[in-house]
């Protein structure tokens, strides 16, 4: 089968230089320029790790936005992500978000994005999720956040009909086009790793191999801790993303099936890969990662018992002080 991929350039967005004011004591610069820019040069090594959370958790338990934004500063996470999608909210609450994060000096860490059609083989669901992730990058730009974080779909039918080789350069080509427009906005991406058997990204050499075939500093990983466990990823192996990860996901599971549960109800042993993403020097935040409360009206009891038990294992690993 033939696949004709339309080359649907990203032009190039001219945006005047801002500063970006992180966390401090490690204050960013982001001097954005016409051409491309190495985002590398942001980091600043050696400090610790924040403690956040996607916001999503609140919202499946049937809380509002600005409620759970109170709650996730309440209880004493350091910044949140937010899991919303630009074509589709309404802009009262788009602008709810960002109105409400700086009123409780909470910063937005990442946006949250899955985008499975940008592997599709057909072009036209192609652009649309070009633009769709574009539209993302806008709002990550809009929320002065520092990352888009973005999940790629997976093999279509069982890889037998479609070269896998064909879809993993659709992918290639289109994350390079997403960050040649991130980097214009001072923006990086951190790449998901899924543990589905199917899943493009789902260990830790296909994700470097992914970053260095894609070849850009604003394109790298994102590292979800329970996903590792379930895809078999030994802690040593994180060694590999050195340079390449920005971000990392953190919840425990059963060790079977994706959970998403608080850190201590299942059966990961986070200390050993807690103590290899201290050697990574990541500049960025853990961020928890729960959804499916079994128990959604002690959905607050939920993310506090997350919160402390991670607080705990990031503190006794020497990533957050």
């Amino acid at each position: 089968m033939l696949l004709i991929l339309q080359r649907d350039e990203v032009s190039p967005v001219t945006v005047p230089p801002i500063l970006i004011d992180a966390f401090s004591p490690c204050k960013r610069t982001v001097i954005l320029k016409e051409t491309k820019q190495d985002t590398r040069n942001r980091s600043c090594k050696g400090t610790s790790m924040k403690l956040g959370m996607i916001n999503s958790a609140w919202a499946q338990a049937g809380r509002d936005t600005a409620w759970g934004l109170h709650k996730t500063k309440e209880i004493g996470f350091d910044c949140v992500d937010i899991f919303i999608d630009p074509q589709d909210v309404d802009i009262r609450e788009r602008r709810l978000v960002k109105d409400t994060c700086d009123q409780l000096d909470l910063p937005i860490m990442s946006v949250c994005c899955v985008a499975v059609g940008l592997i599709d083989f057909n072009p036209s669901v192609q652009r649309f999720h070009l633009q769709r992730v574009r539209d993302y990058l806008d709002l990550c730009y809009e929320y002065q956040a520092h990352n888009l974080l973005l999940v790629l779909g997976e093999y279509i039918w069982n890889r037998e009909v479609i070269p896998p080789a064909e879809q993993w350069q659709t992918a290639v080509e289109n994350c390079r086009r997403l960050a040649e427009y991130a980097v214009n906005l001072g923006l990086e991406i951190a790449l998901e790793l899924e543990p589905f058997p199917l899943s493009l990204l789902n260990d830790v050499d296909s994700m470097v191999r992914f970053v260095d075939e894609v070849d850009h500093p604003a394109l790298k990983a994102n590292i979800d801790v329970s996903h590792l466990l379930l895809a078999g990823v030994e802690p040593p192996e994180l060694q590999k993303l050195q340079g390449k990860a920005i971000h990392v996901h953190i919840s425990d599971c059963d060790g079977q099936v994706h959970g998403d549960l608080p850190p201590g109800r299942g059966v990961v042993h986070f200390e050993p890969y807690l103590a290899e993403i201290k050697k990574l020097n990541i500049d960025g935040a853990i961020s928890l990662e729960l959804e499916y409360s079994p128990e959604p009206d002690k959905i607050e009891e939920w993310v506090r018992e997350a919160y402390e038990s991670t607080d705990s294992l990031m503190k006794q690993a020497g990533l957050r002080g």
